[in-house]
């Protein structure tokens, strides 16, 4: 989920940018940016998570998920970013909401994209180093501490 605020900025940038509005038709981009972003971080750390459970180190696991899931991510989000071109070069009647839910989500998913195939093996790295820190605490046996019954 740490990657979803670098979709958000993406696309507030790209919207900003063009001069548009933060209206309802944006924030209806930016929810399908949450989903879109935070899929494509599932799928580096569900890989990531298996590797390492797998006995492999911490930083080689993240490593060989985001270069093995690379190119899906990467072609699925082209073919979104694609299949949303339209939206954004709208003309006519309601071509203002059109172009607002376009340029949002072309934005967000560039970010989301480009920067957490990179981001995201980072964040997996630093989150599961300071959660194993922790110092591991122990289940107290409750019956060691009772008097013994005579």
């Amino acid at each position: 989920m740490l990657i979803v605020p670098v979709g958000a900025l993406g696309s507030v940038l790209a919207v900003t940018a063009v001069g548009m509005p933060n209206d309802v038709y944006f924030k209806v981009g930016l929810i399908t940016i949450i989903g879109l972003a935070a899929k494509n971080a599932i799928l580096i750390v569900e890989f990531a998570k298996e590797l390492w459970d797998q006995g492999h180190s911490l930083r080689d696991a993240a490593l060989q998920a985001a270069r093995l899931r690379f190119r899906p991510i990467v072609m699925t989000s082209l073919a979104f970013i694609l299949g949303v071109v339209p939206l954004t070069l709208a003309t006519g009647a309601g071509a203002a909401s059109q172009r607002a839910i376009g340029t949002g989500v072309i934005g967000g998913m560039l970010s989301a994209t480009l920067l957490g195939v990179i981001l995201v093996p980072i964040f997996f790295v630093w989150v599961l180093s300071v959660l194993r820190r922790k110092p591991h605490v122990q289940q107290v046996d409750d019956d060691k501490h009772l008097p013994e019954k005579q």
